[in-house]
């Protein structure tokens, strides 16, 4: 996750690296990780370097330089600013299209759409609001080959019906593992009830009802996970976004974090 390999910024545990983000291609290369999801936020929005052509053709000689490849975004713009809450939402709707033409231009195919904290449903007016504006956007989406993933913190049961009045070939799910575990959700039953719309996924460990911790000292059940998704063929992304570190030693924990991930890659991927 974007701005894991960089001292927190205000205190906040996640948001768009501005002074360092150049630096963290170098810095994932050397960690021996393969993929960075962006971070979009709503206060500067347009003057993030997604948007902007010098820096367009800066990030895609980093990719190139690094090896690295940017596939996912997280948006948390929208958790900010939810249009499917917002009484006048015509511009941030077109910050959404602007979000998606600008993703296809750096290879981006997925964009996670945050119903959690201040984005989450709150009833079904909002909900429905959401599905009609998202709905009438799929031709966009597919013309532009990306795909919006919402992130819920909707119990299995009810996450399968809410995904299921999509189109599956422009809208999916991101799984966040420390999300569903802070729950007490069964990790079996969602992957029955939606395995197959998982399109994406944050390797996260959370307390129950409480807050992320590092990975393994939480609730999260990794067995579980991997053998599902070995069970359903997962062979899509995995992001780190994992519990900061005290002290800004996020480098350090990060390499924590992937030799434990590693232990388990090779116990159901050997």
């Amino acid at each position: 996750m974007q701005g894991r390999l960089s001292p927190m910024i205000q205190n906040k545990i996640q948001s768009f690296p501005k002074k360092n983000w150049k630096n963290e291609f170098k810095l994932a290369n050397k960690l021996g990780l393969s993929f960075i999801e962006w971070t979009l936020d709503y206060k500067d929005l347009s003057k993030n370097p997604i948007f902007l052509k010098d820096d367009v053709n800066y990030i895609k000689k980093l990719c190139k330089t690094h090896s690295i490849k940017l596939r996912s975004l997280t948006g948390d713009c929208f958790m900010q600013k939810p249009f499917w809450k917002e009484k006048f939402n015509s511009k941030l709707i077109d910050d959404l299209k602007k979000i998606v033409i600008a993703s296809k231009n750096i290879g981006i195919k997925y964009i996670i759409v945050p119903l959690v904290d201040n984005g989450g449903l709150n009833n079904k007016s909002q909900e429905n609001k959401l599905v009609k504006i998202c709905s009438n956007l799929k031709n966009f989406l597919k013309k532009n080959k990306v795909k919006l993933l919402f992130e819920s913190d909707f119990e299995p049961i009810r996450l399968k019906k809410f995904i299921q009045r999509f189109d599956n070939d422009a809208y999916g799910i991101n799984y966040d593992l420390g999300n569903s575990a802070g729950m007490g959700y069964d990790l079996n039953s969602e992957f029955k009830n939606y395995g197959k719309y998982i399109d994406n996924i944050h390797i996260k460990d959370r307390v129950l009802n409480g807050t992320t911790v590092r990975l393994g000292k939480g609730n999260a059940n990794f067995d579980n996970l991997f053998f599902n998704l070995k069970k359903y063929k997962y062979k899509k992304i995995l992001i780190f976004q994992t519990a900061r570190a005290k002290n800004n030693k996020d480098v350090e924990e990060i390499k924590i974090n992937i030799i434990f991930i590693k232990k388990y890659l090779n116990k159901f991927y050997d």
